[in-house]
């Protein structure tokens, strides 16, 4: 039976990665320090949850543990086949108010897994979950083309960002540097020291049991938003547009990574050019679909906020013989209905 460590496993997509993989065969072990809310700099009463969940399924090892600690990653490495590595600070506008933290979090923590595993003695797979935001503010410099509810890039880019677009000379956040960090790291682990690493630039992933929150999670936050009656601000014109991918799929893309052939790899993973929503077709639907009208302000553009993100996923689509299966209205039906489920964990 393989091995599988997740870092980060109370998280969103460590939990959904834990069940997922432990379902598939593998003996999951996750790691977790249960910080978000600390990260976050705010309350998070369901910070437990995902924890909690997974202590529910009864075949997953739990440890509680900081990403940071190198005593307590390496017992761990060295028994594992695969590492999926998902530990991190996930907020932009939390990197802007505290870079440091961020930056230990984010990339300190990433070479202390990559480490790691470079000196557990054997060749682990190592996979990377990494962020569109190591682009910056490069993507704004594509341009824009205004549409009804939406923008949406030129058609010289209406396939989206491939993984060959330019890191450099832009603003990135905090965040994005320290991602960035982490990113370039794994991608040299793997290729100075024999690591089999994959690295997946995310776009936007939605699912059940994701908290989103203002800053981080923004189909989730929307939603629970909305059904829970809280106020929602729009930083810019809510035209903007991201590519949306749900959490399962994710997981699929890296399940075909880790059991085939290729050994460094570098991956765009979103829902691609056909699976996209501005902020406000995203708001429309939740109000066609639960008849609740969101209340919504506006405020200032945030620091490189991306009018139009959309991942070139062809790059998957073609090595990893993979492509998304769940629609955004499928998704989003999905989600609304978890979240009616779980309404007394929203309400103040």
């Amino acid at each position: 039976m393989a091995k599988m460590l997740i870092t980060g496993g109370g998280g969103f997509i460590g939990s959904h990665a834990a069940v997922y993989f432990a379902a598939r065969g593998y003996a999951v072990t996750v790691l977790d320090n249960l910080s978000r809310g600390r990260l976050l700099k705010r309350e998070d009463p369901n910070v437990l949850y995902n924890w909690e969940f997974l202590a529910s399924q009864g075949n997953i090892e739990m440890v509680r543990g900081d990403v940071c600690d190198r005593d307590a990653v390496l017992p761990l490495v060295k028994d594992a086949d695969v590492i999926l590595h998902a530990a991190a600070q996930t907020a932009v506008t939390t990197s802007v108010i505290d870079p440091e933290t961020d930056f230990l979090n984010n990339a300190v923590g990433t070479v202390t897994v990559l480490e790691a595993a470079r000196r557990c003695g054997h060749r682990p797979t190592v996979v990377f979950c990494s962020t569109n935001k190591v682009y910056g503010e490069n993507v704004n410099a594509v341009g824009v083309e205004e549409e009804q509810g939406r923008y949406r890039f030129p058609e010289a880019m209406r396939t989206g960002i491939p993984e060959s677009f330019s890191i450099d000379r832009c603003e990135h956040t905090p965040y994005g540097c320290s991602k960035l960090t982490g990113d370039l790291y794994v991608q040299d682990y793997g290729h100075l020291y024999g690591l089999r690493t994959g690295v997946f630039r995310m776009s936007c992933i939605y699912g059940t049991r994701q908290f989103g929150m203002e800053d981080q999670g923004w189909v989730a936050w929307f939603v629970i938003a909305a059904l829970a009656g809280k106020p929602i601000t729009i930083f810019g014109d809510g035209r903007q547009v991201r590519d949306v991918l749900w959490v399962e799929d994710l997981l699929a893309a890296y399940e075909a990574y880790i059991e085939g052939d290729l050994d460094v790899a570098v991956f765009n993973m979103g829902g691609g050019p056909d699976q996209t929503l501005s902020l406000l077709e995203l708001l429309g639907m939740i109000q066609e679909l639960t008849g609740v009208a969101p209340q919504i302000s506006f405020d200032n553009w945030r620091p490189s906020d991306q009018k139009v993100y959309v991942s070139d996923i062809r790059r998957a689509q073609e090595l990893l013989q993979w492509r998304p299966q769940v629609q955004p209205r499928e998704g989003v039906e999905r989600l609304i209905a978890w979240t009616q489920e779980n309404m007394e964990r929203f309400r103040e």
